[in-house]
């Protein structure tokens, strides 16, 4: 994990097309602005992970299905 230090109105930058800018830093509380192109879809991690496992759930298949399903799609 790469770990950087930021001030308020610093940004850093995530390939071309993406920057993070820390807006407002309020005691234990970071707001960030993230620019991004539309068509990516951004989550709170808490949120990516429910969805994650919702999903999962919803397709009624075992993790190690869903594990065996995605080594044989990427293989390809």
């Amino acid at each position: 994990m790469l770990v950087l230090t930021r001030k308020s109105d610093e940004s850093i930058n995530l390939g071309d097309d993406i920057t993070i800018t820390v807006v407002e830093i309020k005691g234990n509380s970071v707001r960030l602005g993230i620019k991004a192109p539309e068509k990516l879809k951004i989550y709170r991690k808490e949120l990516y992970d429910r969805i994650k496992k919702e999903n999962l759930l919803s397709s009624n298949l075992l993790m190690e299905q869903f594990t065996k399903i995605r080594s044989v799609l990427r293989s390809k």
